[in-house]
């Protein structure tokens, strides 16, 4: 069954960075875009970055376009979200997702918190 384990979440000044990674499993990683969302306490679920299987294109929310990048290493099944000069608006649940054969399916979420 595809398995998805984040981490690098924790509580970081703003300004500061903080690099999340997305361990896969359970299906052919390579094949499949992945996506990071995020979710802030009283808020929906948001896309924040997509990457493309082969890792060629990717696209961003506007909030964090500039300062987030995402990006992917399928020889060791594992996509990362690198985020810089981070806002206090960032602080959110992160979560890695992908849409698979099987469906879409969620990791269980790394925590950011972005305060002084």
């Amino acid at each position: 069954q595809v398995q998805l384990v984040e981490s690098g979440g924790g509580l970081v000044q703003p300004g500061g960075s903080l690099r999340l990674s997305c361990a896969a499993s359970g299906f052919a990683f390579s094949n499949y875009p992945m996506s990071w969302y995020r979710q802030a306490p009283g808020k929906e679920r948001e896309l924040v970055a997509r990457i493309s299987a082969v890792g060629d294109n990717t696209n961003y929310a506007d909030s964090v376009k500039g300062r987030f990048t995402i990006s992917r290493d399928n020889a060791e099944n594992q996509v990362y979200l690198q985020m810089n000069s981070l806002k206090l608006e960032d602080t959110a649940v992160y979560y890695c997702s992908t849409r698979t054969v099987f469906g879409r399916s969620w990791g269980q979420g790394t925590q950011v918190t972005v305060s002084s």
